[in-house]
């Protein structure tokens, strides 16, 4: 039995404030001419007004990418183009400064911050600030055996709540979630896969860049794991507990907990997509708080966005991962929120000026 009562986040999750979404809405007919001529610019001010709860929205601020690390077991079955073990050259670039995200990151304005639940390295080798989360060293082979414990499930899943209070806590504006994995893909399209009811091949993408027989190994991982997922399917907590892995089940616990703190948050790629959808069985508003940043390409993706009725801002078939899809829909969600803050409204004509116009 979970120690977490998860039934408690379908009360506490919100959705949006409505009332100040169409208030943003409405006030766009008053600033731009024609009416719709900002398009799905406008839509993002209004979700972010939404979010803010305040129309029209203000600039984003202080927006913060993270990037929850783990090495994946069943990455063991030859299913990457990376070598099973060596996320941790993933998350030590990113703490140096050298990944995408940290480039993008710099141009926007966004933070960067590692979070290890789960890399295949001695701890010492990273700063304490960025191991202090770990749960464990590596998962388990999900197609043979469980990724965690129960108890390691729930450990991670507290470890993203508490993320999501310090985040919320400090003011962060806008949250970009991604991940830095091997094997990541591979664990999200099985969870994928078993909450769509669907076969292996469907889901199975090319992930890292893998070739016909990395594709036919890794869609034999999947359908094995898949085996083991149905039958935990009613319990969320034990299904990231066979199925998943540390970094799942943090972002899935980040990502309920962001929505109660009414934290808005940007999906990256498959990994966050798969969270998202283990989150929306939880509480079925949480989604109205996020927005998805990239289409990756993966299929898995795309079938998780279209049941949590998600469409990627930007479509650059970016599968790199580590929070570079989420950060390159940024200036976006920018740009929407100082239109709309900094735009003003015209001034309304006298009544008498306007019959006389319409002679």
């Amino acid at each position: 039995m979970s120690g977490i009562e998860m039934d408690g986040f379908g009360a506490l999750v919100e959705r949006p404030d409505a009332g100040v979404r169409r208030d943003s809405a409405e006030r766009w007919g008053r600033v731009v001419k024609p009416a719709g001529g900002l398009g799905k610019l406008a839509e993002l001010a209004d979700w972010l007004a939404a979010v803010q709860g305040q129309a029209p929205a203000r600039p984003i601020t202080g927006p913060k990418v993270l990037l929850f690390a783990a090495d994946h077991g069943v990455a063991r079955l030859g299913v990457s183009a990376r070598e099973a073990g060596t996320a941790s050259e993933l998350a030590k670039a990113a703490v140096a400064g050298s990944a995408p995200a940290n480039v993008l990151g710099r141009q926007y304005g966004a933070s960067v911050q590692v979070i290890d639940m789960a890399l295949d390295c001695d701890p010492a080798e990273l700063p304490e600030a960025v191991t202090a989360h770990r749960v464990r060293r590596g998962s388990g082979r999900i197609d043979i055996e469980d990724a965690l414990t129960q108890e390691e499930a729930e450990q991670a899943f507290r470890a993203g709540m508490t993320i999501a209070d310090a985040e919320a806590d400090a003011g962060t504006g806008l949250v970009l979630l991604g991940d830095l994995s091997v094997g990541g893909t591979t664990t999200a399209a099985v969870l994928i896969a078993a909450l769509c009811g669907t076969d292996a091949s469907v889901v199975t993408g090319r992930g890292s860049g893998i070739d016909d027989l990395t594709w036919m190994r890794k869609c034999a991982a999947i359908r094995d794991a898949l085996r083991r997922a149905r039958p935990v399917l009613g319990d969320q907590l034990a299904l990231l507990a066979a199925v998943g892995g540390a970094d799942f089940a943090a972002i899935t616990g980040f990502l309920l907990q962001a929505a109660v703190r009414k934290l808005p948050v940007v999906l990256d790629g498959v990994v966050s997509a798969a969270c998202g959808l283990v989150a929306q069985r939880v509480a079925f508003r949480a989604p109205d708080w996020w927005v998805a940043g990239n289409a990756s390409g993966e299929a898995g993706q795309d079938k998780a966005l279209d049941r949590i009725s998600l469409e990627p801002l930007v479509d650059q078939g970016i599968a790199a991962g580590g929070g570079t899809g989420a950060l390159l829909a940024l200036p976006l969600l920018q740009a929407a929120s100082l239109l709309a803050a900094e735009l003003p409204e015209e001034p309304e004509k006298p009544q008498d000026l306007e019959d006389t116009e319409d002679l």
